[in-house]
């Protein structure tokens, strides 16, 4: 999505030896192996799950810790104290993670070594914090997998539609002030197709998204379709193609000349 990329912006075997009366025992855990996959992607298994495997399309929740070659730390779903969600293998987030993930199971560490065609290649992710290039090295640990969740129900009374074509119903009035062009605002959505399959969802990962509106930092139908709301408000949106991401799509998760649906929920305006 325009809004940020989202993405940011992831065995050993005990041997028993002599249990024999009056004999000590020993556990030699044996060094986890690394395994370089064609793609380029290098991962050791520290815990080997026992849990269920994800596949493609499935909700997953993870903790991860994500740092550069020098071993310099970047990120950390453990210093939030908040484990990340995604759906893996449909390009939410970057290809060493959907790749290396997407073979583990529920209670499993990993640590996986990700070069730069797998990362973020030549850009520079924010402001010098990845740098181009970068060969990116995270530790996973896969939590959960979610149950689906259920599309978001999109009525047909009480419907608004703008010149633009925007469409919206409001769901909860809000009580509290509006937002005017450039400030800060922020919110917690659910996106899904037309045919009610999410695509992403800032409740999911329980933390809400910011953004300066009416700027252009999100696509049209968000920057018009939440000027007019008033915090504490709950309002779903209808935005059309022209409004959303057109003919090119998004991340491989929104096709092209999508009709797009959002619950959008204005939590704070400055």
């Amino acid at each position: 999505m325009k809004f940020l990329q989202f993405a940011l912006l992831i065995l050993g075997t005990v041997v028993m030896v002599s249990c024999a009366k009056g004999e000590k025992k020993s556990e030699t855990p044996e060094t986890p192996q690394e395994v370089t996959l064609e793609s380029g992607l290098k991962y050791i298994d520290t815990v080997v799950g026992t849990g269920e495997q994800p596949k493609k399309g499935d909700k997953v929740v993870v903790h991860y810790k994500g740092m550069l070659a020098d071993g310099k730390e970047f990120d950390s779903s453990h210093k939030r104290n908040q484990p990340f969600t995604f759906d893996i293998g449909v390009g939410q987030v970057i290809k060493g993670w959907d790749e290396g993930v997407m073979s583990m199971k529920v209670g499993g560490k990993r640590t996986l070594t990700i070069p730069p065609e797998l990362g973020y290649g030549a850009q520079n992710v924010g402001g010098g914090l990845i740098p181009p290039n970068s060969t990116l090295t995270f530790e996973v640990e896969l939590l959960e997998i979610k149950a689906p969740a259920k599309p978001l129900e999109v009525p047909t009374e009480g419907r608004k539609k703008m010149d633009s074509g925007l469409e919206y119903v409001d769901l909860v009035v809000g009580e509290g002030k509006s937002p005017t062009s450039g400030k800060k605002v922020t919110v917690h959505y659910i996106g899904q197709l037309e045919d009610g399959k999410r695509f992403d969802a800032s409740v999911d990962r329980g933390q809400p998204f910011s953004f300066n509106i009416g700027v252009g930092q999100v696509i049209k139908g968000w920057d018009e379709g939440v000027m007019s709301m008033k915090v504490g408000g709950k309002r779903l949106l209808i935005i059309p193609p022209e409004l959303g991401y057109g003919e090119r799509g998004a991340g491989g998760v929104i096709p092209p000349n999508a009709k797009l649906i959002f619950q959008v929920e204005l939590l704070d305006c400055e």
